[in-house]
This record gives structure tokens, sequence and C-alpha cells, in this order.
């Protein structure tokens, strides 16, 4: 007759052993996967404010009497996209939402400048190809007693229209190499100059253009990829960055174009925003401040671009009041 062989005891040495084992490599893989998931896909979008201060003395009086013009033009940034009604960028530029911050109470365009106007015109999806035509059909001329104060944003579907999806082309070049799109950055430059000309021609009693930067929401590593849902680009910074250096190449011959800086201070703010160890994490602020299209910002995002705009203008509201002499208060 043959015996049945005995079962280890629960209480056995050896079984304890490999139960401590199993305990510790299971933990460990799941301590694994919490980091991962920390790390590479939790993106928080954090609340309260974002971005930089802005310093609400320059918004405390009125810098003109002179009626001015507040024009968004471009792509799906200036139409706020991804923003909740009233807040987005170019909304909350005009003036204050209900739910505002408090230290931004009364910091609005609308505050310094008492006969503001404003026409928002940007359109969602478009590129800066079609940017020149939606000036020329939709801006019309004003009386030369308006001043044109332009917040725009332009290029940044040039570079992922259509996400790989098909092969790269001028207006939607995702994964071209830098070599094959250097036609279309150059073109791009033509194109920047034509359309600020053609936005200064509508205007004859004078403008402002402030068009922002182009963001990297990969936070400066280059790696769409680690989206899972967007393929590899490897030349995709150094092309941004030439996009963003045909920008302020083209801003510099015209006085009256001034660059936003939305790049800087967007990064450490996009997919990889809470990776202590990168070079451009927000100690501060290690949030994501995109949309979940990856493309816009979200309210947070769109809050942080209305500060850097609203900095920049108050930089230069000496020219919107005509001359530094007309400034109804010193600057």
């Amino acid at each position: 007759m043959n015996e049945v062989p005995s079962q280890p005891s629960l209480t056995s040495p050896r079984l304890r052993k490999r139960l401590r084992w199993i305990v510790a490599v299971g933990g460990t893989a799941i301590g694994l996967a919490l980091i991962y998931l920390h790390f590479y896909l939790y993106l928080p979008m954090g609340s309260g404010p974002a971005g930089p201060a802005v310093d609400p003395t320059a918004y405390e009086h009125p810098w003109t009497d002179r009626t001015v013009l507040l024009v968004g033009l471009g792509d799906s940034v200036t139409a706020g996209f991804g923003a909740s009604p009233g807040h987005s960028y170019f909304d909350r530029l005009a003036e204050n939402p209900a739910d505002e911050f408090a230290e931004l109470k009364g910091v609005c365009l609308s505050r310094a400048l008492p006969d503001l106007k404003r026409s928002n015109l940007s359109i969602s999806g478009s590129n800066s190809l079609q940017h020149l035509a939606h000036i020329n059909d939709r801006l019309s001329k004003q009386e030369a007693n308006v001043f044109g104060l332009i917040v725009m944003t332009t290029g940044g579907n040039d570079l992922i229209h259509w996400y790989g999806r098909s092969p790269p082309r001028e207006g939607a070049m995702y994964g071209a190499t830098l070599a094959q799109a250097q036609p279309w950055i150059d073109n791009y430059k033509q194109r920047l100059d034509e359309i600020f000309a053609a936005i200064k021609e509508r205007f004859p009693g004078g403008c402002a253009i402030f068009v922002g930067d182009i963001y990297d929401p990969s936070d400066g590593v280059g790696d769409p990829e680690s989206t899972w849902v967007l393929p590899p680009w490897p030349d995709c910074l150094k092309i941004v960055d030439a996009y963003n250096a045909a920008l302020k190449d083209v801003a510099a011959k015209h006085p009256f174009v001034h660059v936003v800086p939305v790049h800087d201070t967007f990064l450490g703010h996009g997919i990889h925003c809470r990776k202590f160890w990168l070079s451009h994490y927000d100690w501060h602020d290690p949030h994501y401040w995109y949309f979940d299209n990856i493309e816009d910002p979200n309210n947070r995002g769109y809050d942080a671009l209305r500060r850097i705009f609203l900095r920049e203008i108050a930089k230069h509201r000496s020219l919107i009041a005509g001359n530094e002499n007309e400034l109804l208060v010193p600057q």
C-alpha cells in the first residue's frame, strides 16, 4: 500500500521562509508599481493660483482714456479650448472672473483701460498657415483713434498635427527631422513677418502685439512616446526650439511686437511634472497645467498664461497710452 506524502506544516521553517520570500517579492512588485504610477502616470492638476506673481500696483490706476481694442488671434490656446467659461487667458485678461483669487482682484485690462473693447478672433485647431488669411478676412481696419492690443498664439499646431498619423508636411510636421522641417521653418519666419505687418496695417492709430512662444509638454525631455498615446519624435525639441527662435528673430524686427515667455513658464508642468530629479521640476507647484488633450492648458494653465501676459503688457503700458508722457499715472 502506497503512503501519502506528508504536507509541510504551516509552522515548518521551510514553508515560513518560502512565504516570506513570496511576500517580499510581491510587496516589492507592488511598491515598484506604485512608484511608477506616481512618477510616470499620475498627473495631478493641483488647485489655487498658478504661475508667477503679478504686481497689482501696475493696474491700480488707468493708463489712458483712449479707445483700446483687445484682439485675440491664433489657435485654440487663445480661443480658450479646455477652459471653464470665463477662465481662458483672453477672458481673464479683460476682466476678473467671479471666483478670482484675492491677490488679482482688480488686476485686469478693463480697469487699466476704461474704454476697452474686445474681439476674440482665434480659431481652435488652426495653424499659422491659416492665420494670415484669418486676419485678412476677419480683422477689419480700425479708426485712427483706436489702439490695437493684440494677444496671440501661433505655430503650435504647425508642429503637432496630426500626431504622426500621416507623413510630416508643412503645417502638420509631427515626426519630421530638423533637416526636413527647415524649409517649413523658413516659411514660418516669412509668414510671421506678413502676419505682423497685416495686423499693423489694420490699426492706423497704432498697435502692440503680444505673442506667446510655443511650450513643450515634455518638460525638456523630448519623449512624447512616454504618454503611451503618441509616437516617438526624435527631433521634436530641435524643431520647437527652431520655431521659437524664428518667432523671436521676426519679433525683434518689429518694435511693436513682444514675445511672451510661455515656453519657459510651462517647463516643469507637463508630462514629467512629478519627477523631482529633472532640472525643470517646480518644487513649489509640481502639477500638470495641460488639458486632457495635452496640447491646450487646463484652468490653472490658463491662469499662468494670463499672469505672464499681464506682466508683459504692463512692461509696455506706455506704448498703449501713446507715449510715456500720456500715462495717466507715473510708471
